[in-house]
């Protein structure tokens, strides 16, 4: 029962912090690890977890991920960053570069976990959200318009600082999102990017680790389905509350709060690791 208990908590956790600024791998493994999970364990489930928030993600940007399925085929490098294709590419071109730098790095937060204290990272986003928001209130020229549609540029970046995500403390959604908003997207298209690309992402993170631990590390099947059922549930209800936020409230204030969410965070990190 107790190892279902945790299984719970976890889930709830990662659901909710999945899509906030303050590394749902991180504040996943600090609760796992003050239940009693070892360090290196902690982080491997925190990985494998995120599985749960991808079905959630997939669920409710499925329309999106069909649109990108069937503009695969009709692909061409001429046309790749046009029209339904642009999605596709994005997601490839990201995805690659999200591997590139983030598996080295796995292997050293692996070796690192439970030495090394994330919480300056995520107040350091905290700061890049609140900066966002002072842009955001800039007076804009009639002739600035806001982007939707990624390029090569976005995917490249966007990906890197992804793969930097697999640290310890690093909040995925955080820097993807900033990423996108300082290139100058429509906050709604940034959060959606941001969200589609930790579908093949967060499968990606946990085929490593299973295959990293040679299974499902350090807990049964049963608790790992169910915490993946609640991360999928709550992950949901997550990213809906957070999407009307954002269509209802001036963005300045979103980044005002979820930075300072952030920095709050990341100091109750430093002090706690």
């Amino acid at each position: 029962m107790k190892e279902y208990l945790i299984a719970v908590i976890a889930g709830i956790v990662q659901g909710i912090v999945e899509w906030l600024p303050v590394s749902s791998q991180g504040n996943v493994a600090l609760v796992l690890t003050g239940l009693g999970t070892s360090p290196d364990v902690a982080l491997q489930l925190a990985l494998f977890f995120q599985v749960g928030t991808t079905l959630s993600a997939a669920t409710y940007y499925r329309d999106d991920i069909v649109t990108a399925l069937r503009a695969l085929p009709k692909w061409h490098p001429d046309a790749a960053y046009s029209g339904d294709s642009a999605v596709t590419s994005y997601l490839v071109v990201a995805c690659l570069m999200t591997g590139l730098v983030g598996i080295p790095l796995y292997v050293v937060a692996v070796d690192l976990a439970g030495r090394v204290s994330g919480g300056v990272f995520i107040a350091g986003i905290g700061v890049l959200l609140i900066l966002t928001g002072l842009v955001q209130l800039a007076p804009k020229s009639g002739s600035a318009e806001m982007r939707e549609n990624p390029t090569l540029i976005d995917s490249v970046l966007v990906g890197a600082v992804q793969g930097i995500a697999i640290l310890p403390g690093v909040s995925r959604s955080g820097v993807t999102t900033s990423a996108l908003l300082f290139r100058s997207y429509d906050p709604p298209a940034a959060f959606r990017l941001s969200f589609l690309l930790s579908i093949p992402a967060s499968l990606g993170a946990a085929a490593l680790t299973v295959a990293d631990a040679g299974g499902l590390p350090g807990v049964s099947p049963g608790a790992a389905l169910t915490a993946l059922l609640v991360s999928a549930v709550v992950g949901y209800l997550t990213i809906d509350a957070l999407m009307r936020i954002v269509d209802r409230i001036p963005f300045s204030l979103v980044c005002f709060g979820l930075g300072g969410l952030a920095i709050v965070g990341g100091g109750i990190v430093s002090v706690v690791v």
